[in-house]
């Protein structure tokens, strides 16, 4: 006898209910996996975080024009990736920089895939020239003046195509391209809410990051001065680029901060580029990079903040600084360093990831892709605080096949014997080892004098000054104007650092 309309709707409600629980559990599950190997204990078995780029467009049957410029694709490339694989958490957009927003904004260091490259092709970063570098030599006090301020008046104007230079008329372009821009990134910011909830709903995949950092020493080689022009500088007027980077230390901490996971269970993104060898030399990296660094990174662990150093390169020479902050306060992930090499430097104090070479994924045969993974778990894993994923982004090159056996692989040879650690829902701030290491820490204290205070475009004092009297609720009135000028000051430092 066949079920009634009702019976039938009351079976398709418990298989969805079900459905969602057991996706619901497997989430919990995976998280609490992800975050007990983040605190440096061992979960039930090994975790994988692969940290797929356009690999996710090869994989779903998209191009890397679809996955660059259109994030609704990228998004849906991620989702198709994560159920096709058994992994414990993602990045809900790897590939992160929306060229259909660089487009709006005319952004000149992009190489947009279709656009002058082929559509085949991922993004690219394009350098200025020394001569075109988006903050000459002679600016350094401007920058260390105001950085919000330098950023509006003299880099955007620069990196975009669109945007007018201060004392010039504005244009129609000028005017539509700032609108669209602002517009553009609220909706693709708000886009990442959704996104993670899908991840999580429709398999059970943890969001693996939350928050964009780089170092003010990084910061000043990638967007401002160049890597060509930095070097020049370091030579002619070193004292000025130490002043620039601590100007900017307590507007990159705040963008962290304000960006971190709200939970303090996944850690900060930390994009590490230009302190590495061969690009400076040990003197500069304690001078300049580590010293404008580390208080910031001390200042999200007061804060319960992990933060991910994703160390893209060789990073072997500084791994003894690095040593200094407090135990657990960093996830290392190993590129193109020996991650056996890093498991003996590192793996007493800190949470490890990656060590698989990408070549290896890419061109290497099967076999020697489980061997080398096997190996992996045996001597780098075998303590627990140890993350599967490759040295670095995987991009269109990965091999699918060869991606599923480091996935099949981590699962069969991966698990720890005996009961999980139950730390896993703990944030880093309160697990009791490290209070004491926090509250000792320094930090920013003494970093944070500037004309304006990070998160300001244009102070409440100032405008105040402007209007007439304020009645009613001048508390109210003050509020809304804070609000939406940290807004403003949101939108230059994203463009800044995330796109």
């Amino acid at each position: 006898m066949w079920p009634c309309p009702a019976q039938l709707l009351t079976l398709l409600f418990q298989t969805r209910f079900q459905s969602h629980m057991n996706m619901e559990q497997l989430y919990q599950e995976r998280l609490n996996r992800y975050v007990t190997a983040l605190r440096g204990h061992k979960p039930d078995c090994v975790p994988i975080r692969p940290f797929v780029a356009e690999f996710t467009a090869k994989y779903a049957g998209m191009t890397c024009q679809d996955v660059a410029h259109d994030y609704q694709k990228a998004f849906d490339a991620a989702v198709a990736c994560a159920g096709g694989f058994d992994w414990d958490a993602v990045v809900p957009n790897m590939v992160y920089v929306w060229t259909g927003l660089a487009q709006a904004l005319g952004l000149r260091y992009y190489g947009i895939p279709g656009i002058g490259i082929p559509h085949t092709t991922g993004f690219n970063y394009i350098e200025p020239s020394e001569g075109e570098a988006f903050m000459r030599p002679d600016e350094y006090d401007e920058l260390i003046e105001d950085p919000t301020g330098f950023l509006y008046r003299k880099w955007l104007p620069r990196v975009s195509g669109e945007v007018t230079p201060m004392g010039e008329p504005a244009s129609y372009r000028n005017n539509i391209a700032l609108v669209k821009g602002a517009m553009g990134m609220l909706q693709y910011f708000y886009a990442f809410g959704p996104q993670i909830q899908r991840l999580r709903t429709e398999t059970g995949t943890v969001s693996a990051i939350s928050g964009i950092f780089k170092a003010p020493f990084d910061i000043i080689a990638d967007k401002l001065r160049g890597y060509v022009g930095l070097t020049v500088d370091m030579h002619e007027q070193p004292e000025k680029v130490l002043a620039a980077c601590k100007a900017l230390m307590p507007h990159l901490c705040q963008v962290g901060l304000s960006t971190a996971d709200p939970n303090r269970q996944v850690p900060i993104g930390f994009w590490m580029h230009r302190g590495c060898v061969p690009f400076i030399n040990p003197r500069q990296f304690d001078s300049h990079y580590w010293s404008t660094l580390r208080p910031i990174i001390e200042e999200f662990w007061k804060h319960g903040h992990q933060t991910m150093f994703y160390a893209e390169g060789k990073w072997a020479a500084h791994l003894d600084a690095f040593t200094d902050l407090p135990a657990r306060s960093i996830l290392f992930h190993a590129d193109r360093d020996d991650i056996f090499h890093v498991k003996k430097k590192l793996g007493h104090k800190f949470p490890l990831s990656g060590g698989i070479p990408n070549v290896l994924l890419s061109y290497g045969k099967p076999q020697e892709v489980e061997d080398f993974c096997k190996r992996v778990i045996d001597e780098v894993a075998v303590d627990g605080g140890y993350i599967m994923d490759s040295g670095a982004i995987m991009q269109d090159d990965t091999s699918i096949e060869n991606l599923r056996i480091l996935t099949d692989t981590t699962r069969k040879y991966g698990r720890y014997p005996g009961t999980p650690s139950p730390l896993g829902s703990t944030p880093p701030c309160d697990v009791p080892e490290s209070v004491s290491d926090r509250a000792n820490l320094v930090g920013l204290r003494g970093h944070l004098d500037s004309k304006l205070p990070p998160g300001v475009c244009f102070p409440w004092e100032d405008k105040a000054r402007e209007l007439p009297e304020v009645t009613g609720d001048p508390a109210m009135v003050k509020r809304v104007w804070q609000q939406l000028d940290g807004m403003g000051n949101m939108f230059i430092w994203q463009l800044l650092l995330s796109f």
